[in-house]
């Protein structure tokens, strides 16, 4: 038995270096400063004012091409109450949402969560999730890693000179690496 366990742990040991290699740290290339974000701003952008999932602002406070598309922030501005996102997947990226302001419902698989200012939540890739918010306004960081396109979903949404059709919204879902699974989250 206790062969078992010290060749266990030999194996275990000698695999540590072969995962540090899967990310090499050393290869990720920045280019130019660092920067600062501002309060009540976007940059890139400006400000984002969304159409047809709701009617909230946001604002890019990290962009995917600040980061070569490793990861991306921004800032939500809630103005939509009892609206918010259809039922969707990522199918390429994790997201961590964080409230600064106000109340929302948010709802991961089978599991439903209402957040308050200070609460954050980790939506997993690959798995159905919606948020609407409870609250008259509020405001939340969003966090992608990788980045992927929901940066360029923003600016199309935003660019649209209509209310899109539910047909319309889910193309954009679908031309932006995203995929509409169901209706918008019901208050609770």
């Amino acid at each position: 038995m206790k062969r078992n366990k010290f060749l266990g742990a030999l194996l275990a040991t000698a695999a540590i270096p072969l995962i540090g290699k899967s990310f090499n740290y050393k290869n990720i290339v920045r280019t130019g400063k660092g920067f600062k974000a501002a309060a009540g701003e976007g940059r890139i952008h400006g400000h984002i004012k969304l159409k047809g999932v709701n009617q909230n602002v946001l604002d890019v406070k990290v962009s995917g091409s600040d980061t070569n598309g490793q990861f991306a922030i921004f800032e939500q501005t809630s103005l939509s109450q009892g609206k918010g996102t259809p039922l969707h997947i990522h199918h390429s990226q994790d997201e961590v949402f964080y409230v600064l302001e106000g109340e929302y419902q948010f709802k991961v698989g089978d599991d439903n969560y209402h957040l308050k200012a200070g609460d954050s939540i980790f939506l997993p890739m690959k798995v159905p999730h919606a948020w609407t918010q409870v609250s008259e306004t509020g405001k939340m960081t969003v966090t992608l890693q990788p980045a992927g396109k929901l940066e360029s979903f923003f600016v199309t949404i935003a660019a649209l000179d209509h209310e899109p059709s539910q047909e319309e919204l889910a193309k954009i879902f679908s031309d932006n690496e995203m995929q509409v699974v169901g209706p918008p989250l019901k208050l609770q």
